[in-house]
């Protein structure tokens, strides 16, 4: 007897499965289970995933579904793992209470670098792994060093071809070889969504705004974000734009969507922020939006590879500039958009939804980035990013790139040696500073 384990915290995730599966992308099996987690920080008042709106048409794909948090409880998804000597302790209870036997177990997970993903694996210790992707991080380097005792059982990655031409990076360390989830596999699983979501409003064409919670990465003030998403509504407005939907984030406070409504009110626009938590992909196939605004969602991506809509970009400029650290895993997705879709004030640009790099140029640039991120992972990948580096650094480019990374990596762009000395020094910096303000002086 054969029984599959499917870990999913999204929706989103579990439609990629879904589609998978649909598409024998897995082989047969006795039995599958899927394994909802909640992996909010705090899961007691958040709606898990077998809560969602559209659930229950995606877990016909299986024949259980059990919950990780009630399994591991009162311990927190996100910080917890097998102590070493219990993994044979946890092996035989999960074995027990979920009815498995002796089965062959095989896994398959999101975000294997991190927990409840890593956990979870290192209880079943001799099950083979897939690892599935449903956004842009699958592209960039994995994050963090694996244990070999993991990496090794891993026997692919799924992902969904959001980037075409794209190859990822994540795991590729370990030899993993990438395989495409069929589109028109997922689409059609979409599809059974699209009804989803009884109080959605009956909206045609709007401009749609996606939130995404930066904040609470860290990444930006709450401020800031406001701002952020202020600078969504202005630009669509001036593009014409009069009506307008903003999809908030499931966990942004609600004080967001007021500071939202005065500005669309002072700006003269019907603006209509949604309540159900329903996935972006629905509300392409109910509304088609006439553009969908965003910073780095990976939302932005399945409305123009998988939909076909028109895609602008806001505040990657300020990411790249505020991720820290440089490994930070945002760090390619945020490339990739910032790369890739047109900035929204770039109105000629949004309107002919000219591509920033074609997919040559992409996978050159996320390889030395990736390298860059993560050159201990990855050192293979040193002559590729000094290529690169050498032939194609510019004023534009330099956004991708941080010139303290690229110093203590010995790379391109570096700062000379006998210069690195210079943003130390305090006396260098106070006579640079008096030398601006009397250039400014003289220029009154």
């Amino acid at each position: 007897m054969t029984t599959q384990i499917f870990m999913a915290s999204t929706l989103y995730g579990t439609a990629t499965l879904a589609a998978a599966l649909d598409s024998d992308c897995f082989r047969p099996a006795d039995r599958r289970i899927l394994l909802v987690c909640n992996n909010a920080a705090t899961p007691e008042v958040s709606p898990g995933l077998d809560e969602m709106p559209g659930f229950e048409r995606l877990r016909t794909r299986f024949d259980d579904v059990v919950s990780w948090n009630e399994t591991i409880s009162p311990f927190h998804p996100g910080g917890w793992s097998p102590r070493m000597d219990d993994v044979p302790l946890w092996e035989r209870h999960l074995r027990l209470l979920w009815g498995l036997g002796d089965d062959d177990v095989e896994l398959a997970v999101e975000s294997i670098q991190v927990h409840p993903s890593l956990g979870f694996t290192q209880i079943f210790t001799g099950a083979p792994v897939t690892v599935y992707a449903d956004g842009l991080m699958s592209y960039g380097p994995t994050r963090n060093k694996i244990d070999p005792l993991v990496g090794t059982r891993i026997d692919r990655l799924l992902h969904l071809d959001l980037v075409p031409g794209l190859t990822p990076l994540l795991l590729t360390e370990f030899g993993v070889a990438p395989e495409i989830v069929p589109t028109d596999a997922f689409v059609k699983v979409l599809a059974e969504l699209v009804d989803t979501g009884d109080d959605l409003p009956a909206l045609d064409e709007p401009a749609l705004l996606l939130g995404q919670y930066l904040s609470a990465l860290g990444i930006l003030t709450a401020e800031e974000e406001e701002d952020l998403h202020v600078r969504m509504l202005k630009g669509a407005v001036q593009l014409g734009h009069r009506r307008v939907v903003f999809k908030p984030h499931p966990s942004a406070p609600a004080r967001w969507s007021r500071d939202l409504e005065k500005e669309a009110e002072r700006l003269g626009a019907q603006l209509t922020v949604l309540d159900t938590p329903v996935l972006a992909e629905v509300l392409y196939q109910r509304m088609r939006p006439a553009l969908v605004v965003g910073c780095f969602s990976t939302a932005l991506l399945t409305a123009s590879a998988l939909f076909g809509l028109p895609v602008a970009r806001v505040g990657t400029g300020t990411l790249l500039e505020r991720l820290t650290p440089y490994e930070n895993s945002n760090r390619v997705p945020v490339t990739i958009v910032d790369a890739l879709l047109p900035e929204l004030t770039d109105g000629e640009a949004v309107a002919e939804q000219r591509p920033g790099l074609d997919t040559d140029g992409l996978n050159d640039l996320v390889r030395a980035v990736g390298f860059a991120m993560q050159p201990k992972i990855y050192p293979s990948l040193r002559a590729e990013a000094e290529a690169y580096l050498t032939r194609h650094l510019n004023t534009h480019t330099w956004r991708y790139f941080k010139r303290r990374r690229l110093t203590s990596l010995g790379l391109p762009g570096a700062v000379p040696a006998q210069l690195a000395f210079i943003p130390r020094n305090a006396t260098v910096r106070r006579v640079a500073r008096r030398a601006r303000s009397l250039r400014r002086a003289v220029g009154r």
